[in-house]
Order: C-alpha cells, then structure tokens, then sequence
C-alpha cells in the first residue's frame, strides 16, 4: 500500500488540491483503512504528504520554498556537466544522449499538447541528462526535487508555443554535449532552468495573490 501511494503521488496521479481522505484511499487501492494509515504517516513524514487545513494533501511546495527549490535543481543538474568538464577522463553515455536527440526531434516535428504528460517527459529528460553524465546519486536527488516541484508545475498553465520552445531548448542542449561543447551547453541548461523557474514562480505568486483576495473578499 505505502508503495503504490507513493509511486501514484510521485508520479502526479493525484492534484494538489486532492484530499487524501483515509476511507476514499482504501476504496481506491482496495485494502482497509489501517494499512493506508500507515503509508500516510511514513509520507507525511517524508514530505510526501502534508497535513493541511481539512486533511491531508499531496506535498505542495510553500511560494517562499520556490527559490530554494530551484537553486538545488539549477545546482545538481549543472554538476552533471561540470563534473565532465573538471576530469577530461569522464564523458557522457553517447547512447543516452542520443536516444533523447531522436525522440525531442520527433516531438519537435509533432508538438505534443501542453499538459502532464509534457511536463513528464521534461522530467525525463533532464533526468537522462544526469544518468548520461555517470553519477547516480545527482540523478536520484534530482528526482527528489522534480517530486517537491511537481504540483506547481501541474498547476501552471502551458501554452504551445512554450512546449515548442523548451523542445527547441533540450535540442540546444543535448546536441551541445553530443558535440563536446560542454560549456555552451550548461550555459543553454542555466538558461533554460532560470526560464522555468521564473514562470513557476511568478505564476505561483499570481496564484497565491487571487487566494489571498478571494478569502478576503469571502470575509
């Protein structure tokens, strides 16, 4: 039961705005409540979960968290390239990077539609990124962060021409390290991470706001 929760809230299966009421849970993966009380207590002591007014809900990041968020993500995901670029003797797995070049080229001839399933295939490829650059534990904490920035990101409206420019920007990037052009292309990703920390965050902000006047103006 802990596993299968926490693969669906890890995956985005659930909103940040879902109540994770222990009767509706054990309906849903079949199973009484005390096993789905316990997975809750082990996420919510995993920062998987968050105790909220009205009840649990999946981990959604406070605004003022943001910045940090995305510092730790600018600072692990450039490491996967300037590891390489410090020590001559490393060099990212061809296959890897390859693989990705082929499949943002496909999407950049066929946009797909703004939504989840983009944003996780963002995910995917900054984690290939990191797996390309051959040290796991950058690539697991990674993930880390991609699970605490998740429900922001869900909750941010992409258009299509912002799909077509982060495609643009992953071809720029990945065809850099194919080429051994390392420092263009943790220039482009530094770039590319400040891009979509500076959306999130603003329309967070914008978010936050409309809350705030709308309990006001209920008061």
């Amino acid at each position: 039961m802990y596993r299968a929760l926490r693969d669906d809230l890890v995956r985005g299966r659930f909103s940040p705005l879902d109540r994770l009421g222990e009767e509706r849970l054990a309906e849903l993966y079949g199973v009484s409540r005390t096993p789905v009380r316990e997975a809750l207590a082990r996420l919510l002591s995993e920062e998987l979960v968050a105790r909220e007014d009205g009840g649990l809900f999946p981990y959604r990041p406070r605004f003022e968290d943001l910045h940090g968020l995305y510092e730790l993500r600018m600072t692990v995901e450039l490491r996967g390239i300037d590891r390489v670029i410090e020590d001559r003797r490393l060099e990212h797995a061809q296959d890897i990077l390859r693989a990705e070049l082929e499949r943002w080229t496909r999407m950049r001839a066929e946009p797909p539609a703004p939504g989840p399933d983009f944003i996780a295939s963002d995910e995917a490829f900054h984690a290939a990124l990191l797996q390309a650059s051959g040290n796991p534990a950058l690539t697991e904490a990674l993930n880390s962060v991609h699970s605490k920035l998740r429900p922001v990101r869900r909750l941010d409206p992409w258009t299509q021409e912002r799909v077509r420019a982060t495609i643009d920007s992953h071809l720029k990037i990945v065809r850099g390290l194919l080429a051994g052009d390392l420092g263009p292309a943790a220039g482009e990703l530094h770039l590319h991470l400040i891009r979509s920390r500076d959306l999130v965050v603003e329309r967070t902000g914008q978010a936050v706001a409309s809350s705030a006047m709308a309990r006001a103006i209920r008061e």
